[in-house]
């Protein structure tokens, strides 16, 4: 069984990623569980038609603790959970990610005989709850998302200076294109520089705009379009990653240095 841990900038595409990737896994004969650990509860709503689905939390005020009952199944046979959170503005969201842990833990796991366990988690690693999926031994290693853009990268470095406190191994980096100049080989080099790799990219397409409009991901709408061999690809290079390493973060001024060296 491999748990990944995804993490990067908000409104980087986390979600889009971690659904996608896991549907195309499952369309390869892998039983795949993704967790959302948002508060806002959207990593699974393109696996179940746009719809949201029961959150931990909000079955645990219900009295609900068994959790075959905090697990839904979702296009193409994925399992789905979300943990849910408080109102936005109101309490802390990381608490929810620690009760689902300890509930959904990796006994679990192995008893229900899933291939692959992915941890959609929000903004950083600063919050504690945040940190838990890669904190406390779920996640085997984290992937970072991430644009060339500077405040995207900037996100991703204060990840792996996370990590790298936590002496938690990154798995590598996979890009979310934004369309800027010479942006893979941006982030080639970064990832290089902090002594890690990068996965893949994955660019720009409208068919993901397109997919997620109607609470679908690109296998659901378009089953034949190419956007899902470049998920199946990401998918196997994550399964055999044989690099993952704690990464070393770099500074500010050389994040600038890096991406003001490409014209």
């Amino acid at each position: 069984m491999k748990q990944i841990a995804i993490y990067g900038k908000g409104g980087i595409g986390k979600s889009s990623i971690s659904s996608n990737l896991s549907v195309n896994l499952a369309s390869e004969g892998l039983e795949v569980l993704l967790i959302g650990c948002d508060p806002k509860s959207d990593s699974t709503i393109n696996l179940f038609g746009g719809k949201r689905i029961n959150t931990v939390l909000d079955l645990y005020k219900k009295g609900v603790t068994d959790p075959d009952l905090m697990v839904f199944e979702g296009y193409n046979g994925v399992k789905g959970v979300e943990v849910g959170g408080p109102a936005a503005g109101v309490g802390c969201a990381g608490r929810g990610i620690l009760v689902a842990l300890k509930t959904l833990n990796k006994d679990y796991y192995i008893d229900r005989g899933f291939d692959v366990v992915i941890y959609d988690v929000p903004g950083d690693v600063v919050c504690g709850g945040f940190a838990g999926p890669a904190r406390d031994g779920y996640a085997d290693e984290v992937y970072i998302i991430t644009s060339g853009e500077y405040f995207s990268i900037y996100a991703a470095n204060n990840i792996a200076k996370g990590l790298f406190n936590l002496n938690v191994k990154l798995g590598g980096i996979v890009g979310n294109m934004r369309d800027i100049t010479k942006e893979e080989r941006k982030i080639k080099v970064y990832a290089e520089e902090i002594k890690s790799q990068l996965i893949n990219v994955v660019e720009r397409n409208p068919k993901i705009y397109e997919s997620e409009i109607e609470g679908k991901t690109v296998l659901e709408k378009y089953p034949n379009d190419l956007l899902n061999i470049k998920f199946k690809e990401i998918g196997k290079k994550i399964l055999s990653n044989k690099k993952s390493k704690v990464p070393t973060p770099i500074t500010d001024e050389r994040i600038r240095s890096i991406l003001g060296g490409f014209h």
